[in-house]
């Protein structure tokens, strides 16, 4: 989905978001409350500035626009695969990032994430699926690692790989495959405005991600061993 026709569909009253590069920060209003909106377009690869970006807009917005929630929209072609951004240590810079993202939530604000375009690797980790909630459009295209790719890294056939996505979401890629795990919550089509205030309304912190992934059947584990974790019977 174009970016201007998202903000249309997500901000019908209002909205003034600015477009610096291939990262987004503004607002857009929904029934009279302000929702801070920050993000990446054109497909970003996310390396140490753009994360930097990313992170100085998250904490302009807790030291300026206290308890407004947060909308992240996503569009990314994961961390940027450059000599350069891996010597710098780009990790700590997504790193960096996401422990913005977990400063606003604890000092009160909400975090979503809408995965609008593409999402990739560690970009959609850092970017994304940091968020308290994350959802998607259905044209959306989300993974990890693509099966030609995880062939080669792996040295499993990519038929073989291709016959595990049938069974399995864990090695999937794809909106519906992630939906399955339970990490994106929801599809979001048709009134995008409507969900957005539904998430917002029904907001919680508490990552449900692995209950849902179970509930799903697309992580059938997770949720047990977590628990055991917690209980300290590992």
């Amino acid at each position: 989905m174009k970016l201007a026709e998202l903000l249309d569909a997500l901000f019908p009253e209002k909205h003034d978001v600015t477009l610096d590069g291939d990262v987004l920060h503004g607002h857009g209003e929904l029934d009279g409350a302000e929702v801070a909106v920050i993000g990446t377009a054109g497909h970003a690869a996310i390396g140490v500035e753009t994360a930097l970006a990313l992170a100085a807009h998250v904490l302009d917005v807790v030291r300026e626009k206290p308890g407004t929630a947060i909308l992240l929209l996503v569009d990314n072609a994961g961390q940027r695969l450059s000599r350069r951004d891996e010597l710098l240590a780009n990790n700590a810079y997504l790193a960096h990032l996401s422990k913005c993202l977990e400063v606003a939530r604890a000092r009160g604000h909400q975090v979503l994430s809408l995965v609008y375009e593409q999402a990739i690797s560690g970009g959609f980790l850092a970017a994304g699926m940091i968020a308290d909630r994350t959802y998607a459009v259905p044209e959306a295209r989300i993974y990890v690692m693509n099966l030609p790719a995880m062939s080669r890294i792996t040295q499993i056939p990519l038929s073989r790989l291709e016959s595990l996505c049938e069974t399995s979401a864990v090695f999937a890629p794809g909106v519906p495959s992630f939906v399955k795990l339970g990490i994106v919550e929801d599809v979001w089509e048709g009134d995008l405005s409507g969900a957005l205030r539904n998430a917002l309304k029904n907001h919680s912190q508490r990552d449900m991600r692995s209950a849902i992934g179970f509930e799903r059947s697309g992580r059938t584990l997770a949720a047990e061993v977590a628990k055991r974790v917690q209980e300290g019977r590992v």
